[in-house]
């Protein structure tokens, strides 16, 4: 399975996986949706209460109330097992490929940010040289002034504070974008990595408009 359909299956894994959630603890989300002062609070809401991201909220929200019968949760428990069956990893196994309690931000002159910048360096290139990396920082700070680059930083907000997880590189060539990632060696194999590629791709996205996104992992 390729990565795009794969990440099209966890989708939709992730959905029926939330709306069954919102089956079962109908009560409380018809509870949370009544209080609610509109959609925005509530798809946020609804979010917090089942563990999940805005998509899948908003898709619960969606939900008719035709789908609150019996037969209806158990077509979508059968869809959950089909998409489980076919999929070559789950969330179970990379808790943290869905993108809940997640973000991309862009980088910043912070010591948290040039630290983690050597870590990449480091593990990419077998050296963190400070006069190297400082080069290219400025070399890449140029380039997303002129608005032919944009460097984003991937946390994890799950913990007390928000930690750094890697990197999302965009680098603008005519009408491509070249999108490459970095995730931490400590944090691999736990679906960070297809977090920070989906939210990359929207992030980057809108501030390309028009481009064309080419993926090239890792960086």
């Amino acid at each position: 399975m390729t990565t795009t359909n794969h990440d099209q299956v966890l989708d939709r894994r992730e959905i029926a996986a939330a709306l069954l959630r919102a089956l079962e603890r109908r009560h409380e989300v018809l509870d949370a949706i009544v209080e609610s002062n509109d959609r925005s609070e509530a798809v946020a809401t609804i979010a917090a209460l089942l563990d999940t991201n805005e998509q899948c909220a908003e898709a619960v929200l969606n939900l008719p109330f035709r789908r609150l019968t019996k037969a209806e949760r158990k077509k979508i428990r059968a869809e959950l097992e089909d998409l489980d069956a076919v999929l070559t990893w789950t969330p179970a196994e990379r808790p943290y490929a869905t993108g809940a309690h997640f973000r991309m931000r862009p980088i910043n002159d912070s010591t948290a940010d040039t630290e983690l910048f050597k870590e990449r360096c480091a593990d990419q290139l077998g050296e963190a040289d400070d006069d190297r990396i400082a080069s290219e920082r400025d070399a890449a700070a140029e380039r997303i002034d002129d608005e032919s680059a944009m460097w984003l930083v991937a946390e994890d907000l799950s913990g007390d504070e928000p930690k750094p997880v890697g990197f999302a590189f965009g680098e603008l060539t005519g009408h491509e974008v070249e999108v490459r990632i970095w995730v931490r060696p400590a944090l691999r194999k736990q679906g960070y990595g297809t977090a920070t590629l989906k939210q990359a791709r929207t992030e980057l996205a809108a501030y390309f408009p028009g481009s064309t996104l080419i993926i090239r992992t890792p960086a």
